[in-house]
């Protein structure tokens, strides 16, 4: 079992708080926490992704976006970050981490998630949507036994 995974994106107040959630929920046993690339640092969750969070049953209360710092990649198992470029910059920044970093939707789809931040309520249901299918994959994957 991958007992500390980290769930990165941009700004650490949309997509990523949702990512952790949802993988929480659902792995009670692991240590599940996100950070941003360039986090809006203490903001809470945005509060467009926090109604659509809600309306499907999921508190994103309590979340405060923190930047990723190398530690956090050197004590997470597992490493999923929105996009094929949030990788790319991983692998360079942090080549260290190679093998342990993955597209959140790897097992969904591949093509990415895209950022919320500032667009349609339509627009947040629909990356709620795609965060919530990728979860469900990994979490399929994770917890074989």
């Amino acid at each position: 079992m991958l007992n500390n995974i980290l769930v990165v994106c941009v700004g650490n107040v949309c997509r990523s708080p949702v990512g952790e959630r949802l993988l929480a929920q659902s792995l009670p046993e692991a240590h599940v926490s996100s950070a941003g690339m360039g986090a809006l640092a203490n903001h809470p969750a945005d509060p467009t992704m926090t109604e659509v969070a809600q309306s499907h049953g999921l508190s994103l209360e309590g979340h405060t976006a923190r930047q990723i710092q190398a530690d956090m990649i050197r004590e997470a198992d597992l490493v999923l970050v929105m996009e094929a470029e949030h990788l790319a910059h991983m692998m360079t920044k942090w080549p260290f981490a190679s093998g342990k970093v993955f597209q959140f939707d790897k097992w969904s789809g591949g093509a990415g998630v895209p950022d919320p931040y500032r667009k349609s309520h339509e627009y947040h249901e629909t990356v709620y949507n795609l965060l919530e299918q990728a979860a469900s994959a990994w979490i399929k994957r994770l917890t074989i036994r």
